[in-house]
Order: structure tokens, then sequence, then C-alpha cells
């Protein structure tokens, strides 16, 4: 297991070590290029970086745009490509900086549902974290207020653009989030159980049951509510609590 965890750790070093070599070299050969084209030219130079992959540069010469030409003909496309380019780097700080001045400055603009958007999927990414998805670890419990913000950006989205191209793909992103919150909660339910936290813990349950209800953490969640009920001789409430768990969940063990 040590063995496993050094090489891990070393692979993840690596590619760290790797991207950042990668990127210095890009960062060195984009200097010389600045300086000497025009707007047209730098704007056509971020695009080819971004069909290409190649967002670090594209973010550079594209922050360049924004800063020496900020009512250039292609201003708002350029920041529109900014936060694009962040969020393909994962830098989520600069991604949710640029969206917000977006918002701030061109309330009306035509895309500005993909900016909604964006930010929904920046935050989203926030909450993320890729060596524990690549190594299948569960960490449900981590602090959650990144997927509560993606959560509040698409269903912004929803009721205020409900046509947008964008509304299908962000309703399904809400239920994984919503599945995700209700996990969060149920770690809290659960840890309130394991120091026989009685009454915290049915609170916690119920207020899973009552935002998250149609999540697939209902079940675990009404279980707890029975088992507190129970350490707490609250009859009636066990009761219809084991009504609930029995109508939608009949062979569940805590409902007979």
């Amino acid at each position: 297991m040590r063995n496993l965890t050094a090489s891990f750790l070393l692979a993840i070093g690596c590619i760290v070590m790797v991207s950042g070599c990668s990127n210095s070299q890009g960062d060195e050969h984009f200097t010389e290029q600045v300086e000497n084209k025009s707007p047209e030219g730098l704007y056509q130079d971020a695009r080819t970086a971004m069909e290409l992959g190649n967002f670090t540069k594209a973010t550079q010469i594209l922050e360049t745009l924004d800063s020496r030409y900020p009512f250039g003909a292609h201003k708002t496309q350029v920041q529109l490509d900014l936060i694009f380019s962040y969020y393909k780097l994962e830098d989520s700080a600069n991604a949710l900086a640029n969206i917000d001045r977006f918002v701030r400055l061109n309330p009306t603009h035509k895309d500005i549902d993909y900016v909604y958007y964006m930010r929904g999927l920046t935050n989203m990414q926030s909450d993320e974290y890729m060596f524990h998805e690549m190594v299948g670890i569960d960490r449900s419990d981590r602090d959650p207020s990144a997927a509560m913000e993606a959560f509040r950006d698409f269903e912004k989205l929803l009721k205020t653009f409900p046509n947008s191209r964008y509304s299908p793909d962000a309703q399904q992103r809400m239920i994984m989030l919503k599945n995700r919150l209700a996990r969060f909660h149920l770690q809290v339910a659960e840890y309130y159980v394991s120091v026989d936290t009685w009454v915290a813990a049915a609170n916690r349950a119920q207020q899973i049951m009552e935002t998250f209800g149609d999540t697939p953490s209902a079940e675990r969640a009404l279980e707890i509510m029975v088992i507190s009920y129970e350490k707490l001789k609250q009859d009636t409430l066990m009761a219809n609590a084991k009504n609930v768990l029995a109508t939608n969940f009949p062979d569940n063990r805590y409902a007979q």
C-alpha cells in the first residue's frame, strides 16, 4: 500500500512538472509575438491557440487584447473567450472574476445565458477534485459551498432563460448536484449516528427528506429517522417515518 501511494504521488508530481515546463516554454515563445501584432492578428492567434488546446497561450493573448484594446472590435468576444479559456485551465478564480465582470458590464448581451451557464460549470468544476476521482475516493463530505453555488447558477439560468440551448444540460447537472448535496447531508447525519447524537441525526435526516427527498439518499435518511426516533422513544414519529419508508421502500428491513 505504501509503494502504491508513493507511486501515485510520484505520478502526480511528474504531471505537475511536465505541465509547468510546457507552460513556461509556451509563455516564453508567446512574449515575442505580443508586441508586434495588430489587434486582429492577436485575436486570430488567440483563436488558433484555443483550437489547438493551448489555453495558457490563449489566455495571455486575450488578456493582452482586453487590457490594450478594451473598446476594440472583438471586445465582448475576447471576454467570452477568456471565460472559456480560464475554465479549460481549471482556473476557477479568474473564470469567475471574468464572468461576474461580463454580467456587470453586459447584462443584456445576447449570450448572457451562456455566461450564466459557464458560471455554473465553473462552480461545479471547483467542487470536483480530480485526483480523488481518479482513484475512486468518495469525498462527498467535502465543503459543498461551490456545489450549492453551481446549483443556484443553473437554477437561475433555467428560470431566466427556460428556452436556452444550455437549459437541458443545466437541468441534468442540477440533478447531479442535488444528489451530491444530499450525500453531504447524509454524511453529516451518519456522523451524528456514530456518536449517538440522536436529535441531531433525526433533524439532519428530516432536512434531507424535505430538500432532497427525490434523491437516492432518501432511503437511508428515512432509516436514520426510524433509528433515531426509536432511540429517543418518540413512538409516533418513528411510526410515521416507518410508514413513509414502507410506502417508498417496502423491502427495507426498517419498514417491517
